[in-house]
């Protein structure tokens, strides 16, 4: 007796901020690679379609999260295409300024506050909604600096920090609709934003010395992101660090 083929799982889809550089880019690229449906989103169309190159399964829409009408129009835009969001990276986010406390501008503030805490509370809103009836996963680009911060970033140690309660609260939140959520804390990963901090030239420490860091490859950081969004449902890494090895993190300064 013949017996029909099983058939094939339909893709997934995930949706990722801050797609056209860096973290985003690599772990959009690594999940189109796997046969995973992308939504990309970021403020440089460019970029996006340089990320998206050579995949059909990939859907650019250029986005500014810090607008709560433009994170609305993302959404509905990607489900319109995929039909349903399974996982939302919530990745885009902005180092800002090198300042302490007393230095810090207020406006200088409010614009790293407008992406990496209103952007991430406005995309983590619009994905719970999304996952509601049929559950989801959303993993939010915490950064090592959710935990420790480096010297003269309070406006990036204090949003990322602020990514720690966001977590929770959705993992708290999302447990009657089949909704957990992963900080995942990224120490060093070999980004334009390590550029920007000087590890690679002398980064600052906390002692006033200026120290060469180690850094690790971007692809680690994504085959991070696939394994905790091609997790069951029935399982929730609630949080995960991955640095370069011998960073310093672990005592830092």
């Amino acid at each position: 007796m013949e017996h029909e083929p099983t058939p094939l799982p339909a893709p997934r889809t995930m949706l990722v901020t801050g797609a056209g550089s860096g973290i985003g880019r690599a772990v959009a690229r690594r999940m189109l690679a796997a046969g995973w449906n992308l939504v990309l989103a970021g403020r440089r169309i460019g970029a996006l379609e340089d990320t998206a190159a050579g995949y059909s399964n990939a859907l650019v829409i250029p986005t500014d999260v810090s607008v709560p009408a433009a994170v609305e129009a993302l959404f509905a835009e990607a489900q319109h295409r995929f039909g349903r969001i399974d996982v939302l990276f919530n990745n885009a986010g902005a180092f800002g300024p090198a300042a302490d406390i007393g230095e810090l501008d207020p406006g200088e503030w409010e614009a790293v506050a407008a992406v990496n805490l209103t952007g991430a509370m406005l995309c983590a809103g619009a994905a719970f909604r999304a996952m509601r009836e049929c559950g989801g996963r959303i993993i939010n680009n915490g950064s090592i600096s959710a935990q420790v911060p480096r010297p003269r970033s309070v406006a990036y140690a204090v949003t990322k920090h602020a990514i720690a309660g966001l977590t929770k609260s959705i993992e708290l939140d999302g447990r009657a609709y089949g909704i957990c959520a992963t900080e995942l804390d990224i120490g060093n990963a070999a980004s334009g934003m390590m550029r920007d901090v000087g590890a690679q030239a002398g980064a600052l420490q906390a002692d006033g010395s200026r120290r060469v860091e180690p850094v690790f490859d971007l692809e680690q950081a994504a085959a991070a992101v696939e394994f905790v969004a091609t997790l069951p449902a029935g399982t929730s890494v609630n949080q995960l660090t991955i640095t370069a090895t011998g960073m310093p993190f672990i005592g830092r300064g």
